[in-house]
């Protein structure tokens, strides 16, 4: 499987946390394809949607408000709109739960069993469930003996312990109940939309160097770079493939220094050299994964090329701020 989404016309997908980044770009592709598709978010505002989507096509999807911790609301919406498959992405991120771990408990935690429950009573009609945990749930690097992968100790933040326990409660949901899943673990996603967690700093700075502000990206080192339209269409593959357990894969991505980021920026934003710049120290996830096991369990992909990914992004950005519908970020200097 490459980008190209391929549906079937008896599948009828709900994205939850349709108005973050990936789940308005998994709706997007999924309209675009001609899925019947059915957005559920707690927020009110599908600002990130309207970014990327027309005012036509948005028009044509149904978006529920509703809260993922309420599981009576996710059953109702499975069966109100004869649900088949569902791609579950929403959750709080990692500042978001430091700030209130008991309310990214609630969402992160109880909005994944929520699901997994829903599906289980629904199942004799129903396709695995999809879900989206984090390379946060691997341990900090250099703190365990089990390698660069290792998962010995607990997560070095409260969002990445949440997500571990999410692939745990599935695992059980298949040991126990024999439903299936599949759990994607992004890494640093970028692209339009991409504003709000630790790894955000990227795309914030492409969207610095569309505006022509100086931005400093916070943390240094690797980190492996995957462009959000590619992760969109393989959260959508996954729900596709055929498959029977409880898996957690590794999505394909770039690896590239923050220095390269920057670099690739320049190159697509001459006008913004010297503007970007990094410090501090190397994200608290591993560098790179292996996505062997994303090959094995949801099928080959080919990610866009990254100095490819950052223009498609740069040039959205400045779209967006010719039509004064984004501001960008404040200086930090």
């Amino acid at each position: 499987m490459g980008r190209h989404v391929v549906i079937n016309a008896a599948e009828r997908f709900l994205v939850t946390g349709a108005f973050g980044c990936i789940g308005s770009w998994v709706i997007r592709e999924l309209a675009a394809a001609g899925a019947m598709v059915v957005g559920l978010d707690v927020g009110a505002d599908p600002r990130r949607l309207r970014q990327i989507m027309t005012p036509e096509a948005l028009g044509a999807i149904p978006l529920v408000r509703g809260d993922i911790a309420d599981l009576a609301t996710i059953e109702q919406t499975i069966d109100t709109y004869e649900i088949t498959n569902v791609i579950h992405l929403a959750a709080l991120q990692v500042p978001f739960c430091r700030a209130d771990p008991p309310q990214g408990a609630r969402v992160n935690v109880l909005g994944t069993v929520n699901v997994l429950e829903a599906v289980r009573r629904r199942r004799n009609r129903m396709h695995h469930v999809v879900y989206a945990s984090s390379i946060a749930a691997y341990d900090e690097p250099g703190t365990a003996a089990g390698g660069p992968l290792a998962m010995s100790r607990a997560p070095s933040t409260i969002y990445g312990v949440y997500k571990r326990t999410n692939e745990a409660t599935a695992l059980r949901y298949w040991e126990d109940e024999h439903l299936s899943s599949i759990g994607l673990r992004p890494h640093t996603v970028y692209g339009l939309g991409r504003d709000q967690g630790l790894t955000a700093a990227p795309t914030t700075a492409m969207l610095a160097a569309a505006g022509r502000v100086p931005y400093q990206i916070p943390f240094g080192g690797r980190c492996q770079l995957q462009y959000v339209a590619d992760i969109a269409a393989m959260f959508i593959n996954a729900s596709r493939a055929r498959y029977e357990g409880a898996a957690v894969v590794n999505p394909p991505g770039t690896v590239v220094h923050v220095s390269d980021v920057i670099a690739a920026i320049e190159r697509a934003a001459p006008e913004a050299a010297g503007m970007i710049s990094f410090a501090g120290q190397p994200l608290p996830f591993p560098a790179e994964v292996d996505s062997r096991s994303f090959t094995q369990i949801v099928g080959h992909f080919d990610p866009i090329a990254f100095d490819e990914g950052v223009r498609r992004t740069l040039n959205a950005f400045r779209q967006l701020l010719r039509e004064r519908l984004i501001e960008p970020p404040v200086s930090d200097r």
